[in-house]
């Protein structure tokens, strides 16, 4: 196995482990910000294909990046569907993560997107993922079905009571709480309401009891150690766009 392919295997180890790491989201789709993310200390990054203007060419480029500075990438998927995953798995991305996971059904299909033993991925070996033919079939196929996240995102009100039995099914890795949406479906303009609390801690004690790691978007460091105290791991930090904003605001003051 290569030396990528052990770090990818690293990283997968560490977020399944519950390690406190840290990541961004990346909206701006060059390599450029992904670079920087990489620079300054940052363990991940979540590519947002469900909400940034990402084509698969610009996807490929960003985990391209992403290698060079030594980090690993997820993809958000704005297409759940088992061919999108496959891209996105070919391209080399440590993972996914796929938005409104309500139930086991979907749970089921979208783990199942993600393996090759006892899943349905398509095989190929001739992408990045591959080595570009170089791998061997058995190696390719074993550390594929290591090191791949498949990460349900839970954020949606008919989710919540499903929150173990969605954490519990074969091949999901780990759950995203995603407060944002959830508090939208709520009703709720803000995410630290108590009835999103309640949800929220539903979620959680779900997720704990199906023994899955979670990953959530932390405001603050207060917001972050009240996640911790739910169980959460590995957070999210603003976005690349987010930062720019801020940086640009102060320069303009």
């Amino acid at each position: 196995m290569n030396t990528l392919g052990q770090e990818a295997i690293g990283f997968a180890r560490r977020i399944r482990d519950g390690e406190a790491l840290r990541g961004t989201f990346i909206k701006i789709p060059t390599v450029h910000s992904t670079e920087v993310m990489g620079s300054v200390g940052f363990d991940f990054i979540v590519v947002d294909q469900e909400h940034a203007p990402f084509d698969r060419l610009a996807i490929d480029s960003v985990i391209l990046a992403c290698r060079a500075v030594g980090m690993s990438a997820l993809v958000r998927v704005g297409d759940p569907s088992p061919a999108n995953i496959l891209n996105m798995l070919d391209c080399g991305a440590a993972g996914v993560m796929v938005p409104h996971v309500e139930n086991v059904e979907i749970a089921t299909r979208i783990a199942a997107a993600c393996r090759y033993r006892n899943g349905k991925r398509g095989f190929s070996r001739t992408g990045r993922a591959g080595g570009y033919g170089s791998a061997d079939v058995g190696n390719h196929i074993a550390s594929q079905d290591a090191q791949t996240l498949c990460i349900a995102m839970i954020e949606d009100v008919g989710a919540i009571d499903r929150a173990e039995a969605i954490a519990s099914v074969e091949g999901i890795d780990a759950i995203f709480v995603g407060r944002g949406d959830l508090s939208a479906a709520m009703g709720e303009l803000s995410s630290n309401t108590p009835n999103v609390w309640a949800a929220v801690k539903n979620v959680a004690e779900g997720t704990r009891r199906a023994g899955k790691p979670m990953l959530f978007v932390a405001e603050n460091p207060a917001d972050r150690n009240a996640m911790t105290d739910l169980g959460g791991s590995a957070y999210l930090v603003g976005s690349d766009l987010a930062f720019l904003r801020r940086a640009a605001i102060e320069a303009l003051a």
